[in-house]
């Protein structure tokens, strides 16, 4: 969103603020399908990316006096979702006994794999794509989530993940090769007889 004016009025965030109901269930509106989209990436399931959004929210609505007017308040929005998301996967994965990210994994199983045919991409649908980066173990998607889409840089993602920014690199190379693999794979379904 940078360098776009904000969909969100001053005076909208202003009566929010107040705590107008009415208001905060505007701007809920007008920013829940967008951020939905970003619990969605992060979120292994659409249950848990509801509970996120609805967290964010919470966040969003009690932390407006942190949002300084610099840029467009969806892009701070978007920032503290990120931020919720990261953090319900991180209890949800305590929870679940899942594998952390393993700062001292050097096996890289998936490192001889050719690119993605870029014909690939254009052949599969939206749905399609989120399906697969759904689909990537959760480390990777998250590193490639915040790298690719986020625009967060390596460092930032060290230290928000509490990984090393050789981790984070390594993770966000293998979800490259295991996705363009499976572009490949969902590609040539799509283009058989």
């Amino acid at each position: 969103m940078s360098g776009t004016a904000s969909v969100v009025s001053e005076s909208l965030l202003a009566a929010c603020r107040r705590g107008e109901e009415a208001a905060q269930h505007r701007l809920y509106k007008l920013l829940a399908y967008q951020l939905m989209g970003v619990c969605l990436r992060y979120c292994p399931n659409r249950a848990e990316a509801e509970d996120a959004l609805q967290n964010a929210f919470v966040r969003i609505f009690t932390r407006l006096g942190q949002y300084r007017g610099e840029g467009p308040f969806e892009a701070w929005a978007r920032r503290v979702t990120v931020h919720t998301a990261l953090h319900a996967v991180a209890q949800n994965r305590r929870h679940t006994a899942s594998a952390p990210l393993d700062p001292n994994d050097d096996f890289d199983p998936l490192a001889q794999l050719p690119s993605a045919d870029p014909s690939a991409l254009e052949t599969l649908a939206a749905d399609d794509l989120l399906r697969q980066l759904a689909a990537l173990p959760p480390g990777y998607r998250t590193v490639l989530n915040l790298y690719a889409i986020e625009g967060y840089s390596h460092p930032e993602i060290a230290e928000l993940l509490g990984i090393s920014e050789g981790t984070s690199k390594s993770q966000l190379s293998r979800a490259r090769q295991l996705l363009a693999q499976r572009l490949r794979l969902g590609a040539s379904q799509f283009t058989q007889p």
